[in-house]
């Protein structure tokens, strides 16, 4: 009889009580998490902007109808360097949609389009010809452009479908004209949704 009242008491569940401490440490991670997910909300609006991808011109990076988050701040620490997808109203168009575009040349380089290839500072980037489809049309890329300062000369991904900087009514992409980076695509339709490349 000892013996088995000695194995009870053994295995026995510990009654768990709710001390001051628990209280607190369940308060603490609550907070931290409201507080996580309010200033994650607060970036978003003040620094942060939203634009739906119109057309294909992007291709395979975002896809058309894909929404993207746009970072407004990063542009007013630091300029666009190549290989950024920058979202931009063309001229400054305020009634015209945002056009989201790849920066393929900076300020005080000079551009050019010939026989289907980007040339920057007159050398054939090289990645072109692996990564992107020869371009039909040079547009005013066809003669050399020298690009001031605050101006960036942009391509779509998707180039022989893509209005860009080879476009007189677009033309060379000023800063001013730049709401921000592309930042992160979702909502799109085959799973292509992620921070953009």
């Amino acid at each position: 009889m000892r013996r088995r009242k000695k194995y009870r008491s053994m295995f026995r569940e510990e009654k768990k009580t709710i001390t001051p401490e628990l209280v607190k440490e369940i308060f603490s991670y609550c907070f931290y998490t409201v507080f996580a997910i309010f200033v994650a909300f607060v970036l978003v609006i003040s620094f942060g902007k939203r634009v739906k991808t119109i057309g294909d011109s992007m291709n395979p990076a975002l896809t058309n109808g894909q929404s993207v988050l746009v970072n407004r701040i990063v542009y007013k620490l630091f300029s666009p360097k190549k290989g950024d997808v920058v979202v931009f109203l063309p001229n400054g168009n305020e009634k015209s949609h945002y056009y989201i575009k790849r920066v393929v040349a900076v300020s005080g380089e000079t551009v050019q389009i010939k026989d289907g290839f980007l040339y920057v500072n007159g050398e054939v980037v090289s990645d072109e010809s692996h990564d992107y489809d020869k371009m039909e049309d040079a547009g005013i890329a066809e003669n050399e452009i020298k690009l001031g300062n605050g101006e960036f000369f942009v391509l779509g991904d998707n180039r022989n479908s893509s209005e860009d900087s080879r476009s007189a009514n677009i033309g060379v992409v000023k800063l001013a004209t730049i709401a921000g980076k592309a930042w992160f695509g979702y909502g799109s339709q085959n799973g292509n949704n992620g921070f953009v490349k």
